[in-house]
């Protein structure tokens, strides 16, 4: 990302609300659990412009303003030796919920992890956060690890490999004193992923595991919220639905939609309006949902995921933000 001096950043963190943008106050009674489970509604978070060069702050300030009211959870993504929290995080960290993304290595496999190869960078991470992140923070692993595993024994990429890496990495963390990150176990949820032999045996385990994750995307496939969450294919038939699945298999756990976004269609002018309309009126059908975290790039790989591409689709969304059902608990007290 783009290198800007920590007094030329405009950040969000320490600003009032401005005219337009709503402060979420709650609803009397409504409260966060120790995991980070609000007892009302659910979160409403975003993943800011990631592939813009801004600075997370300028970036989340703009999309606040977009939108009409301030995040609740703020995605920001690390690799291998990034050290983080980075000092605009931590100011971020003030007003709004750290979903803090790491994937602990771009070199070694799963199994090297697992193994030791990177300890001493789990110990230094685990050192900053002692010291400069006291706040309870999401933290998930190398999110989407489906299309990275290679099912051979000697790759140590298996899904065995990538459940022992993850146990290791945040016991690590655990035993180092990191007492304050809620973990999320993030998938694809793809049912081309989901039915392969190995999905199953890539989950580390309940006691590493705070939360599910899921990162799907509106294509043309998806045409409503209820598509979305829960999509099935017919050469995949043996796969229920992410959702569906994850009430089967984790009927306790809160469900993170940790990345979501409705692709540009030319085609379909008025498509992100219709499907934003659609997570209103249908999100109250989801309780397990918990947290809802919107992927905003007008370059995300697959397409133009912009909430405002259109000053409709703008409207649309800013309904959406405002929903009683995404402002009924606050974030807790930092």
């Amino acid at each position: 990302m783009a290198s800007v001096k920590p007094q030329q950043q405009a950040v969000a963190g320490d600003r009032a609300p401005g005219p337009g943008l709503a402060a979420q106050s709650g609803v009397p009674g409504c409260v966060a659990t120790a995991k980070l489970i609000p007892s009302c509604g659910a979160w409403w978070g975003v993943a800011p412009d990631v592939f813009g060069g801004r600075p997370p702050s300028q970036a989340i300030a703009a999309a606040e303003e977009r939108m009409g009211r301030r995040a609740d959870i703020v995605h920001v993504y690390h690799r291998g030796g990034d050290p983080f929290p980075t000092p605009e995080e931590r100011r971020l960290a003030r007003k709004r919920l750290l979903l803090i993304n790491w994937k602990p290595s771009v070199h070694d496999t799963w199994a090297e992890i697992a193994d030791g190869a990177i300890d001493d960078r789990i110990d230094r991470v685990a050192k900053r956060i002692k010291h400069r992140l006291p706040e309870r923070f999401f933290l998930t692993i190398h999110h989407e690890p489906e299309n990275d595993v290679r099912p051979g024994p000697a790759s140590g990429m298996t899904a065995e490999d990538y459940a022992a890496m993850y146990r290791h990495v945040v016991l690590r963390l655990r035993e180092r004193g990191v007492r304050n990150a809620v973990t999320v176990m993030t998938y694809m949820g793809a049912p081309n992923w989901a039915t392969k032999p190995w999905f199953e045996r890539l989950y580390p385990g309940d006691d590493v595991v705070d939360w599910i994750g899921l990162d799907p995307y509106a294509d043309r496939r998806v045409n409503d919220f209820a598509n979305l969450v829960d999509k099935t294919r017919a050469d995949h038939a043996g796969w229920p639905g992410f959702y569906r699945w994850t009430q089967m298999r984790f009927p306790g756990k809160p469900i993170m939609v940790a990345e979501w976004g409705a692709f540009e269609r030319p085609d379909e002018p008025a498509f992100k309006v219709s499907f934003f309309n659609s997570v209103r009126r249908q999100i109250k059908g989801y309780p397990q949902i918990k947290a809802l975290v919107y992927f905003d790039s007008p370059s995300a790989p697959r397409g133009d995921t912009r909430f405002d591409s259109t000053v409709a689709a703008g409207r649309a969304f800013t309904e959406l933000a405002r929903a009683p059902y995404f402002s009924s608990t606050p974030v807790p007290d930092r």
